[in-house]
């Protein structure tokens, strides 16, 4: 098994991989022209956005600054919409729904360590994917953690960190996040 394919399967493997490095560098070098790009130049900006994330379905708008680590491993639904200075570390797949919207500063996480000092010293990581349901808005400075979920049409007050699954039809936030109260849809 390549280490690519551990990767995709979360299982541990080795970052510094010839393919997975070359991977990493081509998607720096999208983010680079793709945050570097004039912001009226619409036509540029979706051109690079398709190619960095090619799994993404019509009409999403990603705000730059934006940063991925492989940006294909990423899969979007139609109308998401990323603002200001999002991360996704994209080891894993990373599934998010129709109509989601991220506020300034998101950070989505799938790449993680092991927390066993040895292993974690032999430099191999490891990543859980994130899947986000459609209609879902996620606040302005939230980091969602490795291997979570959030269910559809539910809300992630500002500032929160997401350790855990969210159910659908929710309003939850805090560090750790949880549920506050259910929504009436």
């Amino acid at each position: 098994m390549t280490e690519k394919e551990k990767m995709l399967r979360g299982e541990l493997y080795n970052p510094l991989d010839r393919s997975l490095l070359s991977e990493r560098a081509q998607a720096r070098l999208l983010l680079q022209q793709f945050n570097e790009c004039p912001a009226d130049d619409g036509k540029k900006l979706q051109s690079l956005a398709k190619r960095l994330i090619p799994n993404q379905g019509k009409s999403c708008f990603i705000q730059a600054p934006f940063y991925c680590d492989y940006g294909s491993n990423i899969h979007l639904g139609k109308r998401v919409f990323f603002n200001f200075n999002c991360v996704v570390l994209d080891v894993t797949p990373v599934t998010i729904g129709d109509r989601t919207m991220f506020g300034p500063n998101v950070q989505i996480f799938t790449a993680t360590h092991p927390i066993e000092a040895v292993a974690r010293a032999s430099g191999k990581e490891l990543g859980k994917p994130i899947t986000i349901g459609q209609d879902v808005w996620v606040g302005g400075n939230v980091t969602i953690c490795p291997g979570v979920s959030i269910g559809s049409r539910s809300v992630i007050g500002a500032g929160s960190v997401v350790t855990r699954n969210i159910p659908e039809d929710v309003f939850a936030a805090g560090n750790p996040c949880r549920v506050i109260k259910a929504i009436e849809n």
